[in-house]
């Protein structure tokens, strides 16, 4: 998502940390108690536990995507089911605090498919399912790592629309012991540096270096419905435009082993180093040279440029290249196009994504961190109306 800042020496150390972290992904830590302390002090995290955290976790997540469907079509009118979380007490539930920020949560994202409604897009049902990677005690703490995979099924406004969209996303709980030793859900992290569709943190951003060189200025893309028409020939020229979006398809939520995977290692995430691997697969070719040249675009198992993993470098790279051109609009994006993201507006891209399919004028995008298929630009426009927004003809 961010520019890179990690030498190569550095990316490679990271590279190999994750790789041997995810020797030990879904076993539990031993719980480190602390020195003479009895059980009745630091209380155990056991298999029922450890099954009711998962539960409590499943039940957050749940509640956040059922807040965006629209409840009309299956006729409840629009009422509001009782929270899945408010089931839970006693043994495990959630704080006072984080029950007070789980109703911020929700509010917010239904007025985000109220803007959403408002842009003629609509989810008639969604799925969602936790599983827990690891828990970690120590103490009267625990943090708690689960990926969450959900799918939303939109609703038949135009009677066009794709059948789903889904996503696959990592989070971090912090749980605290009471004095009886009763759990409480105490925190919630993202650790994905993602862009989820019932996420509602603001990602992460970063400022890029830009060198001795001074790079193309990307100009922004309206939002505005009436594009007017931009066709784009998926058929016939110098790229296989639906080679790019197969590509993506296959490995949206599997990624390849072909190339080193960026998520959630804090230097900015997957996304650019994905939306590279798809254009690589649809007909880009390398320009060999220095990693911290903008100017080349590379990528293998062993070494890529900033420019095949970095947001703004490859904005970079791609102007100057002149491989893609801007559009001024981001519903005149195609098949094999790529949008991009400035969730803060300060200059400095944060996000790539690529188009991988486009229905009745309306493009759907595909991306890492969080790994997401097929979600509509309106979705976007509705999480992040105040984004800035970069369209590229690829």
């Amino acid at each position: 998502m961010k520019s890179r800042k990690l030498s190569r020496k550095r990316r490679r150390t990271t590279i190999v940390t994750a790789a041997a972290a995810s020797v030990v992904a879904g076993v539990a830590l031993v719980p480190n108690w602390s020195a003479g302390a009895a059980v009745t002090d630091d209380p155990t995290v056991d298999a029922a536990t450890k099954a009711t955290f998962q539960k409590l976790a499943d039940a957050v997540f749940t509640d956040r995507t059922q807040a965006l469907v629209d409840n009309t079509e299956s006729g409840r009118s629009g009422k509001q089911d009782k929270q899945l979380t408010s089931r839970f007490s006693g043994k495990v539930r959630l704080s006072g605090t984080q029950s007070r920020t789980e109703d911020s949560a929700l509010s917010q994202l239904r007025g985000r498919k109220s803007r959403l409604a408002q842009l003629g897009e609509k989810y008639s049902s969604a799925s969602t399912s936790v599983t827990l990677d690891a828990t970690q005690v120590k103490g009267r703490k625990a943090k708690v790592a689960v990926t969450e995979t959900t799918t939303l099924t939109y609703e038949k406004v135009r009677g066009d629309e794709p059948k789903t969209t889904g996503f696959q996303a990592h989070h971090e709980l912090s749980f605290q012991a009471d004095k009886h030793g009763n759990w409480q859900l105490t925190g919630i992290r993202d650790t994905d540096d993602g862009v989820a569709v019932n996420q509602v943190a603001s990602p992460t951003v970063a400022t890029p270096d830009t060198g001795d060189d001074t790079p193309p200025v990307a100009p922004r893309a309206s939002t505005s419905r009436s594009a007017p028409a931009k066709a784009k020939n998926l058929t016939s020229g110098t790229y296989d435009y639906k080679a790019m979006a197969a590509y993506a398809k296959k490995y949206w939520s599997s990624y390849n082993p072909a190339y080193p995977n960026f998520n959630g290692q804090g230097a900015g995430g997957d996304c650019t180093n994905f939306v590279s691997q798809s254009l690589k697969a649809g007909g880009w070719k390398h320009v060999p040279g220095y990693t911290n040249d903008w100017h080349n675009w590379f990528g293998t198992a062993d070494i890529q440029s900033d420019s095949f993993v970095g947001v703004n470098e490859f904005s970079w790279f791609a102007l100057s290249s002149k491989r893609v051109t801007s559009l001024p609009y981001v519903y005149q994006l195609d098949v094999g196009d790529v949008l991009q993201m400035d969730f803060n507006r300060d200059g400095s891209k944060d996000h790539s994504m690529i188009v991988t399919s486009r229905v009745s004028g309306v493009p759907y995008v595909s991306y890492h961190s969080t790994n997401t298929y097929n979600r509509s630009v309106a979705s976007l426009i509705a999480s992040y109306p105040n984004a800035y927004y970069y369209a590229y003809r690829t």
